[in-house]
């Protein structure tokens, strides 16, 4: 194939991607391992299509940013204070068991000490990018769990930049880390630097700035994506990483009135920029490199698809948080970076390991990024599996979860709602205007706080964990309502709504059950699974508008005085 201009490589990977795509749709794949099996395609393993990496990584780097930045302007500091501890801990604990093990395993399957400890460092790397998009795609980066992971993985991503300058310190990477002549003083000094300038941003200039950039809609968009380049290239410069550069940046617009735009705006432009990301990592995977330690890759794998979650469940149990929350956290971890790639390819640039290490990590990336996206795409149907077995990783009481559903056993609520969104918040507001005593649940911490704040009582859970929906005052509600959307992601269509469904009629429960739908298909599905009344908000509220209007024209022609016949005609 003759050369092509970066343009057109560009094109045919958008239309390969396009392809590959909706053929994995077809098979219920998820969207990431079809991008990275487009990079595979056109990367020098393959097809060698992939010659403008200088603009590839550029869009993919461009992607990183936008996609921390949408994740920093939805946080909430008031949590982030809260999960501060558990992110620490869990994040140290799971570096330091996966570092330590992984070295032991290394050895022992004869790999040799400074080869050993290349791969069980570059095993501690998770991706965040990956984790990222995944729990966003689930709607579920809100949730507890999602919250808590991403504590811990910047936590890691901050301990792996100060590796990496005390390695450059000391002469190791100085030439391909980036930042050789960085301190970790220095980056200290940065951070503290970057918080600082971030809180006189929220404190002085975000709100009046960004209401005036508002008056076009299209200047507010692009001064948020400069915003986010900008810190990204700053955390970069100073040793901190595109990452948490990006992400800091969000936190600078998280507290203005048009986060909810601005998120809304760039959420596509998000999608498109990380498809080069996921081809320009599948292009960098050497398939020549993988046959030589295939046992080794497969004991490694096992090791981080097993090892990793579970230490991340022991470390939040002892903390005291519920096994499912621990078990959904865990999951996020399951896998290796792109950046571990990176590490153990600069140790083969320097001599201190072979190109078969870069091997080895190379078949456990495809493994562990490819069956990690496959858990964390099916994590409530594997806690449901494995849930039996997890009794052993809880504490009793379980003392850092927002609130227990014991607290409000003693209470009786006449309408219990799952799903504190816009229409069940309003209709939990109009219950109780009419007298009734009403509890809400959500696994959204924000929109537990939200309902409290509103004066309703709430609880922090999962519609779709049987065992907590068990726990709720059941026994004296009239009625079940769930609001809570359906999200089919990837492979994955799970409906909480029909796990609801289930979960409390197996928990013994007497009362009427409504549901929500946003379609035919749903109704008749939901009314199947047994539910008494199936709300439809889409069509309820046009059969108010409609009797709205059909009042006030049948009021408008009583209003209108009789006139003579031809007259009337004449008008």
């Amino acid at each position: 194939m003759p050369h092509l201009t970066p343009f057109a490589e560009i094109a045919l990977l958008l239309v390969m991607a396009a392809g590959v795509g909706l053929f994995g749709m077809v098979l219920r794949q998820p969207l990431i391992v079809s991008f990275i099996a487009v990079g595979l395609i056109a990367g020098p393993s393959a097809l060698d299509l992939v010659h403008s990496d200088a603009q590839i990584d550029l869009l993919s780097e461009l992607g990183i940013a936008v996609l921390l930045f949408l994740v920093g302007i939805k946080l909430d500091v008031k949590l982030v204070r809260t999960l501060g501890a558990v992110s620490v801990l869990t994040g140290l604990g799971q570096v330091a068991f996966t570092a330590a093990f992984g070295y032991l395993i290394g050895l022992a399957l004869g790999l040799g000490a400074l080869t050993s400890l290349y791969v069980a460092v570059a095993l501690t790397f998770s991706s965040t990018i990956i984790i990222v998009k995944l729990l966003s795609d689930k709607r579920e980066i809100d949730s507890l769990h999602g919250q808590i992971a991403l504590g811990f993985l910047i936590v890691q991503d901050l301990v792996v930049v100060l590796a990496m300058i005390l390695l450059s310190a000391i002469g190791i990477g100085a030439a391909d880390a980036g930042h050789g002549g960085a301190s970790v003083t220095g980056v200290l000094a940065a951070g503290v630097g970057m918080v600082a300038a971030v809180v006189l941003f929220v404190r002085y200039v975000a709100t009046p700035l960004t209401t005036r950039l508002a008056r076009a809609p299209e200047l507010l968009v692009i001064f948020a994506l400069a915003l986010a380049a900008m810190f990204a290239a700053l955390g970069d410069a100073v040793g901190l990483g595109k990452e948490v550069g990006g992400l800091m940046a969000g936190v600078a617009l998280a507290s203005t009135p048009y986060r909810e735009t601005i998120a809304a705006r760039l959420a596509p432009l998000r999608d498109f920029l990380l498809l080069f990301f996921f081809i320009a990592l599948g292009a960098t995977l050497d398939l020549s490199l993988l046959g030589t330690h295939a046992f080794g890759a497969a004991v490694f794998s096992l090791f981080v698809l097993v090892g990793n979650p579970l230490i991340v469940l022991v470390i939040m149990g002892a903390l005291g948080y519920r096994k499912r929350t621990g078990f959904l956290a865990g999951l996020t971890v399951a896998q290796i970076s792109e950046f571990s790639l990176i590490f153990v390819a600069m140790g083969v640039s320097l001599g201190h390991v072979g190109e078969d290490a870069l091997g080895l990590v190379t078949m456990v990336g495809l493994v562990t990024i490819a069956a990690s996206t496959y858990m964390i795409t099916w994590s409530h149907h594997l806690y449901a599996l494995f849930e039996p077995l997890l009794g052993v990783f809880e504490r009793k009481g379980t003392p850092r979860e927002p609130s227990e559903a014991g607290s409000h056993k003693a209470h009786g609520f006449a309408v219990i709602i799952f799903g504190l969104g816009r229409f069940g918040t309003a209709i939990g507001l109009r219950l109780k205007r009419r007298g009734l005593s009403v509890l809400g649940v959500d696994f959204n911490p924000q929109a537990v706080a939200r309902w409290r704040a509103l004066g309703l009582e709430a609880e922090f859970g999962d519609a779709s964990d049987a065992e907590f929906v068990a726990e709720l005052p059941l026994a004296a509600a009239r009625w079940v309502v769930s609001t809570v959307p359906i999200h089919p992601t990837g492979l994955s269509h799970e409906d909480a709504r029909l796990t609801l469904l289930q979960s409390v009629r197996g928990a013994g429960f007497a009362g009427r059950i409504a549901a929500a739908s946003h379609g035919a298909a749903e109704t008749d599905q939901l009314r199947h699974a047994g539910a008494d009344t199936v709300l439809e908000p889409f069509q309820d509220a046009a059969d108010r508008a409609v009797d709205l209007l059909c009042g006030a024209i049948a009021q408008d022609r009583t209003d209108i005085p009789d006139l003579p016949g031809e007259d009337r005609i004449a008008g």
